[in-house]
């Protein structure tokens, strides 16, 4: 492991923003591509008629919001299975039905146009409003991220001063809507930081993130983020139009995230599921030998055994190599394993397994230089090249080829 350890720090230390960029590929075009698709409508929106965009065309995604939601809020509260998370959303679903079905019945029983005289002409109750609808779409990513968290002493305390600052805003001769107005990108960047906080979770405690795809948490909240920048630029254009471009992008944010909640997999699942099995083990081997679910006093001779096992057994080039696979060697409990390999090998566990996974991968490439990319990333443990390719980046901070490219040159 040494080797390893000083080839990770070689050339200056990782590149951060590169390490980023290999993290985040994927979420960074999509946000890319998306912010196009927006741009492009919005350039599209006003080439229609006023009169045709109010009477046939903005009806149409009004339709598909309010089909989505009440079908969405029906179907989760049908089949909630128990979970928390889907009776939060069929009612959260529910209301964004009955708040649609206002807002279209209010549109076409006023003839004013809409937001006539831009951002500054919505009320303080208007962007309270906002801001409630703002703040339910980030129950979702908030529940996922910190299941349990939202409670609703919570809730009451997240948006009681939204509608104090409206009250004031209306009682008093002070105009408090900018306070309003950035509540929205408080709340997204609240979440931003948790999505980091879930990521070092999930490191702690998998070998492999293929399964757990934390990822779309971050394509959700770029899209939250696009919604809010669009419906700033709408507000301050003055063209009633770019409505459409606001509207089908909720309706393809509500249909990502009631997707996601039906067929996403859940980490803190899989969690439960170990610590039932490692319960019932326990409970039977504690019959048998309790001293044996004792960690050894002296943690030198704990890491020993670990590194000898490791390194004999190899069980990092099992694909769905867990946390707890440690107690074989180590009669730990999940939270003192992952406080162990910390302390002793400063990092996690998921870089601890990634480590071995690359050394071995470097061995297969100095041994078989011809050997091809996939079986080096199948044969070293990895899912795929891709996963591959993106740790070697993020704990070596070069690419393979570079590293094959400094092997043939030295």
């Amino acid at each position: 492991m040494q080797e390893n350890q000083r080839i990770t720090r070689r050339g200056g230390g990782k590149n951060p923003l590169r390490e980023f960029y290999y993290d985040y590929k994927d979420e960074i075009i999509f946000g890319l591509v998306l912010s196009v698709v927006v741009i492009v409508s919005n350039m599209l929106t006003p080439l229609i008629p006023v009169n045709m965009f109010h009477s046939i065309i903005l009806p149409t995604p009004y339709t598909m919001i309010i089909t989505l939601c009440g079908g969405s809020a029906y179907l989760l509260w049908r089949h909630h299975e128990g979970k928390r998370m889907r009776k939060i959303m069929a009612g959260i679903m529910l209301a964004w039905t009955l708040i649609t079905v206002g807002g279209l019945i209010a549109r076409y029983r006023s003839d004013a146009p809409e937001i006539a005289d831009g951002i500054f002409s919505l009320q303080g109750w208007e962007f309270v409003l906002g801001d409630i609808l703002a703040w339910m779409l980030m129950v979702y990513p908030a529940e996922f991220l910190r299941p349990g968290w939202l409670t609703w002493k919570k809730a009451f305390a997240q948006l009681a001063p939204v509608v104090l600052v409206g009250a004031l805003d209306w009682w008093l001769d002070i105009d408090l809507r900018w306070l309003l107005a950035i509540y929205p990108l408080y709340i997204l960047f609240m979440l931003f930081r948790h999505v980091h906080v879930y990521r070092e979770w999930c490191e702690a405690n998998f070998a492999s993130m293929d399964d757990i795809d934390f990822q779309w948490v971050v394509r959700y909240l770029i899209m939250v983020f696009i919604v809010g920048c669009s419906f700033a630029y709408m507000c301050f254009s003055n063209v009633p139009t770019y409505a459409f471009t606001q509207m089908w992008l909720l309706f393809f944010l509500l249909f990502y995230s009631t997707e996601k909640i039906f067929f996403r997999p859940d980490p803190w699942e899989k969690i439960k599921e170990e610590e039932r099995e490692l319960s019932k083990a326990s409970i039977a081997a504690s019959t048998s030998d309790a001293e044996t679910q004792l960690p050894a006093p002296d943690s030198s001779s704990n890491r020993a055994r670990l590194d000898e096992w490791m390194e004999k057994e190899k069980p990092y080039l099992n694909k769905d190599f867990r946390l707890t696979d440690l107690m074989q060697v180590l009669p730990m409990n999940r939270t003192y394993l992952s406080q162990f390999i910390m302390t002793e090998y400063g990092c996690n566990f998921y870089q601890f397994v990634a480590n071995y996974r690359i050394e071995e991968a470097k061995r297969l490439m100095r041994e078989y230089p011809d050997m091809k990319i996939q079986d080096i990333a199948e044969q070293s443990g990895f899912s795929s090249p891709v996963v591959f390719s993106r740790t070697f980046v993020r704990e070596t901070g070069i690419t393979p080829s570079e590293w094959e490219s400094d092997i043939d040159n030295s």
